[in-house]
């Protein structure tokens, strides 16, 4: 089922989460253990990340360096259809332009399609560790807007071979990524908010904001969109924090801003048991408010601990 869907036959806010998918080497049964926990509150859907590659230079016995591609973080189609075949609910997997070619996309979405999967998650992606700036593949998309459109053109059976004859169509719900506090890379939250709609206007059918500390942030950015025409959901995520060095990583990495009282509040515990617990607090009283508003769904990120996140929901579904 598609996730608008979904959103069109609840009656009250739903609970969602992401997950990340193992580390090379390790096996399936630690997201399980992560999921199992919280399949008691009833997630529609699950949303599985892609890792793109990361280039590492090893010294070879000559003193010279070899330029080598790993993948840390593999799996993520296989997870979904494990997903949906254990679980029974759909699972939604991010596809980036980074690392992908068009016809890299045009193969994953056609295994996605050939699995029954019904929603992907449409997204740019960041550059790669050694790269300053995004870089796409040379024969990739540049934009997530490219890559809602090459979707949409799939769900016409538009294929990037033009002399495939009677081509089958698919029909995929895509998702897109928003940003309550605008991109990093944006000029400004209206510049944003303009290829927001980019992306809507290609094929886009709900939004899924980054992280946010700020229910005011939220709200005022849904205020823009819908003052700019954008009608369709716009799923807030939320993501509790767990340790002090989350302090500055999170501002740093995912341009977000942290309320001075929650800062104050984190300086002040012994440790991160005690910062886990503040994270918590503060995370139930956004979930909350946010549910009294009447958001059609709240959206956790793991990031491959669920603990926290069953603590959360355990208040408020």
């Amino acid at each position: 089922m598609k996730v608008t869907e979904h959103l069109e036959n609840s009656k009250k806010t739903i609970f969602s989460f992401e997950i990340l998918p193992p580390l090379k080497g390790q096996n399936i049964q630690s997201i399980f253990d992560n999921i199992d926990s919280l399949m008691e509150f009833k997630p529609p859907f699950i949303d599985v990340t892609y890792h793109r590659e990361e280039y590492v230079y090893k010294e070879l016995d000559n003193g010279l360096l070899k330029k080598q591609v790993v993948k840390k973080r593999p799996g993520t189609v296989g997870i979904c259809a494990a997903i949906q075949n254990k679980y029974h609910v759909d699972a939604v997997p991010h596809i980036l332009c980074g690392g992908f070619t068009k016809e890299d996309t045009e193969n994953f979405l056609i295994d996605l399609d050939f699995l029954g999967i019904d929603n992907v998650m449409a997204l740019r992606g960041d550059a790669v560790k050694t790269e300053t700036y995004f870089k796409p593949e040379k024969e990739g998309h540049h934009y997530a807007s490219e890559l809602v459109t090459q979707i949409q053109e799939l769900n016409q059976g538009v294929y990037l071979d033009e002399e495939i004859q009677n081509t089958s169509e698919t029909d995929f719900c895509v998702g897109v990524a928003g940003y309550p506090e605008k991109h990093m890379e944006a000029p400004s939250l209206d510049s944003d908010i303009h290829f927001l709609k980019k992306k809507i206007a290609n094929g886009a059918s709900y939004i899924v904001t980054q992280m946010f500390y700020d229910n005011q942030k939220y709200f005022e950015f849904v205020e823009k969109c819908r003052a700019e025409g954008i009608t369709i959901p716009i799923i807030p995520g939320l993501k509790p924090i767990a340790t002090k060095k989350q302090l500055n990583l999170l501002p740093h990495r995912f341009h977000v801003d942290i309320p001075d009282t929650l800062i104050k509040e984190v300086i002040k515990c012994k440790d991160n048991k005690e910062v886990r617990e503040v994270g918590i607090e503060w995370c139930v009283n956004q979930s909350k408010e946010l549910q009294q508003a009447g958001v059609p769904i709240l959206h956790y990120y793991s990031m491959g601990k669920s603990d926290n996140i069953h603590a959360i929901a355990a208040q408020i579904f």
